[in-house]
């Protein structure tokens, strides 16, 4: 009788563990957006600085890294010039030659008296060499992972920190979508090899990144980051305009997909997305058939047969059907996997940053995403988008609606878990 008991006792607790993590929390955003201004009104503007947070600041400049064969030589660049503090975050960090390089580097700046702080999410760092933490530890880097399970905090296993920062001396920023990995190495030069971007930020908006990051290494910590080492006086580096907001499910959840949905509703153009994960909810497929319906153009890169994921391109594909029929052009990167995340807004505004384009970077992960107002900017974006496209097949409407029914089996069966993809 006792052993039954506390079987029922164990099953109970695990249910309701279960039933946690699959929550997705606070109350979501359930009616669209009316359109009150386009793109190019003011207001817009306005609007995305006060309803994310942080407001649009002026005086920077960011650079653009295509590859990890230009993303990692610039982040460790970054960290051999540093001078005082040096604050990374990341999702993946993986064994291996490029994982050593970091560990090597961070290592070397610590042992030299610099302030080294180190975030890992516990999951995405989970094929970590331990003797890669011991290096870094034992130089003196104080390293943190982001919700390591524990027994009386196993509710909030679900949520992960998915963000890519790398801030050096408060003054130097990298953001974007790589991780910390084998597969980020090279140029994208077979399937072995991703395809990725990366920014490299100087100017005023740096501050907003140190404070995204300092936000989450409070949560590991219970030490808050300040001063003239981390936030130093910083003066105009050129001409962009931009913020640095972030999403958390214990703050601002819905921050990224309020972005998104601002965005699309404002479009008066185009709306052009590259989206590792793209698994649109309903509220944001109405949004874009509204825009298309107006006459903007939507085109979106995902990946296509070289994925990490085939639940998630099981998923997204369920959901071609309605945007496909409304006019959206979507197109599958055939040479190897596809991670970029950036969404390029009528040729004025890009998003750039950790966020994909579903429920789990919408309402999940911490999140963070840079935001650029600079029509220059849009059109480098806007070229490499363009470059990436010709190595990409454009799937139409026509074989979206004759797919076989063993594709639309398994991608009803993925889209059962879409709230957590």
């Amino acid at each position: 009788m006792v052993l039954w008991f506390v079987a029922g006792l164990v099953t109970a607790l695990v249910l309701t563990l279960v039933v946690i993590n699959l929550s997705l929390g606070e109350k979501k955003i359930e009616r669209q957006l009316r359109r009150h201004y386009g793109c190019g009104d003011p207001q817009f503007e306005y609007e995305m600085g006060t309803l994310l947070g942080p407001p649009i600041v002026d005086g920077n400049r960011c650079q653009t890294l295509v590859n990890g064969a230009q993303i990692f030589p610039a982040m460790l660049h970054a960290i051999a010039s540093a001078r005082q503090t040096i604050n990374f975050e990341s999702f993946i960090y993986w064994s291996g030659s490029i994982g050593q390089s970091f560990a090597d580097a961070l290592s070397e700046r610590s042992r030299a008296g610099l302030e080294v702080n180190v975030l890992l999410d516990w999951l995405g760092s989970a094929k970590m060499d331990n003797s890669l933490l011991e290096q870094m530890k034992s130089a003196g880097v104080n390293v943190q992972r982001f919700h390591r399970p524990l027994w009386y905090h196993l509710g909030r296993i679900n949520n992960r920190t998915h963000r890519k920062l790398l801030i050096v001396d408060g003054r130097i920023g990298l953001t974007g979508g790589v991780g910390i990995a084998p597969q980020w190495e090279g140029d994208a030069q077979d399937s072995e090899h991703w395809r990725d971007s990366h920014f490299r930020v100087e100017g005023p908006v740096v501050a907003q990144m140190q404070s995204v990051f300092v936000d989450n290494w409070t949560k590991a910590s219970g030490e808050v980051l300040h001063g003239p080492a981390y936030f130093p006086p910083l003066q105009k580096a050129g001409e962009q305009r931009a913020h640095m907001f972030s999403s958390s499910p214990s703050g601002g959840a819905e921050s990224m997909q309020l972005m998104y949905l601002m965005a699309i509703t404002a479009a008066d153009r185009s709306i052009d997305l590259a989206s590792a994960y793209f698994v649109p909810n309903a509220l944001t497929r109405a949004a874009m058939v509204k825009a298309m319906q107006r006459g903007v153009r939507i085109r979106v890169i995902v990946p296509g047969e070289h994925t990490d994921a085939d639940t998630v391109r099981n998923a997204s594909k369920a959901n071609w059907g309605e945007l496909l029929d409304a006019g959206a052009e979507i197109y599958e990167y055939q040479p190897t996997m596809y991670h970029c995340k950036v969404l390029v807004l009528d040729g004025r505004m890009t998003s750039v940053g950790s966020t994909n384009f579903d429920e789990r970077s919408f309402r999940l992960n911490d999140e963070a995403n840079l935001n650029i107002y600079d029509e220059s900017f849009a059109r480098e974006q806007t070229h490499i988008f363009e470059q990436d496209l010709q190595r990409s097949r454009r799937f139409t409407a026509a074989q979206w609606h004759g797919r076989p029914a063993g594709e639309r089996v398994k991608e009803r069966f993925a889209s059962l878990v879409s709230s957590q993809l």
